[in-house]
């Protein structure tokens, strides 16, 4: 930059053209409101207000902690064999996060949220299974017309072993190769502007669907999404906040999934039967939870766990789309490994949870 005693200034008229020139261009560029939203900003909009039912009673419900949502490596580390123990020590840290996963063709954004529990339990013995870990979720497809965060067109969730269907009131999907199950509803946020989808899910097995198809019976949580993870007060808390936490993040849960400590099998968590998993009740079942990778509903037509990583296939296999669904992605971190998870999808054992 020139000071004041260059001999090489700027005739006055030609500074006060550029100045004009630059206050214009400043006028037309976007401002940070119309910039593109970022894949986190979205995943953040229609993250879910959750209900979480809370069971109490029982050795294995820890006083109803069996039944938060927290991260998979709460307890400090990636092993995914000791989850069960050490959810039971004290001062575990439940802190509330959720995993999403954000995937983009042409004419929409598919985003699949994952809810971690370290026990998947139960409080009698008849003919019911626990097991270490738990991993239940949705995924929400979201058409781009034009707007920031585009529109909710439709909701599937994970139920253990399988998915159910929703639209939203006034959506232009409807049924296709499967039936709509129901209605998902919106509802405000105390923590933001937005109104957000609502899902719930069950205690001790954690099946997830929209709410009221689970509900709270009693005692339970109300999470919201925010950018900061809460704790919950106790297991009778309707104001927690969680965070979010990106699947394809550097070093994160998609990066890991050949971690042995942490995946049996590509998809599926590695749990074993230590501790006092099983006392009690009628059996414990070793690596029986899965990530949205190893998601399947054995009697639909998508593969195992292609409601995450070719979610346009499976939308168009569930519903009949008026607008059209583009099938080619522009953004799918997923696609790396097709190769091996088509292989999984042929020769994995069949989804349980």
């Amino acid at each position: 930059m020139l000071d004041a005693s260059s001999t090489n200034r700027r005739p006055r008229g030609v500074r006060f053209l550029i100045a004009v020139m630059l206050t214009a261009a400043a006028l037309a560029a976007p401002s940070p409101a119309d910039a593109a939203v970022s894949r986190a900003e979205l995943a953040l909009r229609w993250a879910p207000i959750h209900y979480q039912d809370v069971d109490a009673t029982g050795s294995h419900a820890l006083s109803g902690q069996s039944d938060y949502v927290t991260r998979v490596d709460f307890d400090g580390d990636l092993d995914g064999r000791n989850n069960w123990d050490r959810a039971g020590q004290a001062g575990a840290a439940l802190a509330a996060h959720v995993y999403y996963s954000v995937v983009e063709t042409s004419t929409h954004w598919y985003i699949t949220y994952f809810f971690f529990h370290p026990r998947d339990w139960t409080d009698h013995p008849f003919f019911e299974t626990e097991h270490e870990n738990d991993g239940e979720g949705a995924l929400f497809a979201i058409e781009r017309d034009g707007s920031t965060y585009g529109v909710l067109r439709s909701a599937v969730t994970v139920a253990h072993s399988d998915f159910f269907s929703y639209t939203p009131t006034g959506s232009t999907w409807t049924s296709g190769g499967e039936s709509i199950d129901g209605t998902l509803r919106f509802q405000a946020s105390p923590h933001d502007t937005f109104q957000h989808p609502v899902t719930a899910q069950e205690a001790q097995g954690h099946g997830l669907k929209a709410h009221p198809q689970y509900d709270i019976n009693g005692d339970g949580l109300v999470y919201y999404p925010s950018t900061s993870a809460e704790t919950p007060s106790n297991g009778n808390d309707r104001d927690v906040r969680y965070q979010l936490i990106d699947i394809f993040a550097t070093g994160g849960l998609w990066a890991q999934r050949s971690n042995a400590s942490l995946f049996a099998s590509l998809g599926t968590f590695a749990g074993d039967t230590s501790g006092d998993c099983g006392v009690g009740t009628w059996s414990c079942s070793a690596n029986s939870a899965n990530a949205p990778w190893g998601w399947d509903d054995g009697n639909d037509a998508p593969a195992r766990g292609e409601i995450a990583s070719d979610p346009a296939k499976l939308a168009a296999a569930y519903f009949t789309v008026p607008s059209g669904l583009a099938r080619a992605y522009s953004y799918n971190p997923y696609a790396g490994a097709a190769a091996a998870l088509a292989e999984a999808a042929r020769t994995a054992p069949p989804t349980v949870d």
